[in-house]
């Protein structure tokens, strides 16, 4: 069982298997992106190896993420594995955070290797805005792979990044689409990852302000549902569309931090909003297995209390110098 300092236990890593992405979101990744070298990217076999040790050391909740981990080739490899550890009751789950763009043709896949759940990233349903904060991508093929799951009764939570004067004066509109499909949606504040500045002050909209807007507007009560991430949900009843909020700055969740992330480089980041790190490929490629679990176990003596994200005009306190696609959203 692996334990930290502040005695949080942690079950949960997500895993990101590539930094690549047929999408160019700009809250996610460098306008000028260089991806990887493939010779830097773990292998298919060396994220299988990963995962099986870290559920020995008791982690029985994985997420893959990229980069968009449906362009990552033979990840249908990693799935298979993953519900064969489901299947040995040796996990509880195992999810996915994709753009949406292959689901049309992945969703059956995942359903028969044990997918139950997976998070969509959209951040408008407007043709044109989304073609624009995702450099080129078709709104309509992510509907459809939306509506693929929804079909093989595969739970879809969309994930919208709230940002001002954007997507904003639509979030009510987002809201409604979800309720209408029965899925869940998680609202989430813009974090200073990545590219920074201005334009980042700019994009932040506090979710203190607009949680109020959702209990008043469409009202709304506080749920006690919970996933394994951070977001507080709200809804009317318990058999209808949670709504989640994932406001990493304005209402800091850090206390109840169950997991860790691990890049596609093999790096293990222990919080998202710190930049101290477990190099695990090297370990991987160079050591024996007893040094890998020792890396791990050390890696949770180093996890920080919380992340010290804060924007503001003049303050970008807490400013992580990596984007999205590198560390795995």
């Amino acid at each position: 069982m692996l334990i930290d300092n502040y005695k949080r236990k942690i079950d949960y890593l997500r895993v990101s298997v590539t930094d690549r992405c047929d999408l160019r979101c700009t809250y996610c990744m460098a306008e000028d992106v260089t991806f990887l070298p493939r010779q830097e990217v773990l292998s298919i076999e060396e994220i299988i190896k990963l995962i099986s040790i870290f559920n020995e050391l008791g982690v029985t909740k994985f997420r893959l993420t990229g980069g968009e981990p449906l362009v990552r080739k033979n990840i249908i490899s990693v799935i298979e594995y993953l519900n064969s550890l489901k299947n040995q009751n040796k996990i509880k789950e195992h999810t996915l955070t994709t753009n949406g763009t292959n689901l049309s043709k992945y969703a059956k896949i995942l359903k028969d290797n044990g997918v139950n759940r997976i998070n969509v990233s959209l951040d408008s349903l407007d043709p044109q805005k989304y073609r624009k904060i995702t450099k080129h991508g078709d709104i309509q093929k992510v509907i459809d792979g939306i509506e693929s799951c929804i079909e093989l009764d595969i739970k879809v939570k969309i994930n919208t990044v709230l940002t001002q004067n954007f997507n904003d004066e639509e979030v009510f509109d987002i809201i409604r689409w979800v309720q209408k499909k029965r899925c869940d949606i998680s609202l989430i504040e813009v974090m200073p990852i990545g590219s920074i500045g201005e334009e980042r002050f700019n994009q932040y909209l506090s979710m203190k302000k607009f949680e109020e807007q959702l209990v008043s507007k469409l009202k709304l009560s506080p749920s006690n549902y919970k996933t394994n991430g951070p977001s507080r949900y709200f809804s009317k009843t318990d058999n209808e569309s949670k709504i989640g909020i994932i406001s990493a700055i304005s209402h800091n969740f850090c206390d109840t931090c169950n997991r860790v992330r691990l890049t596609c480089t093999g790096k293990l980041y222990m919080c998202l909003g710190q930049n101290d790190y477990v190099d695990l490929k090297y370990a991987l490629r160079n050591m024996s297995k007893i040094d890998i679990i020792k890396q791990i176990e050390y890696a949770m003596t180093i996890k920080p209390q919380k992340h010290n994200f804060e924007i503001s005009k003049n303050n970008y306190e807490g400013y992580v110098n990596r984007h999205m696609n590198e560390t795995g959203g």
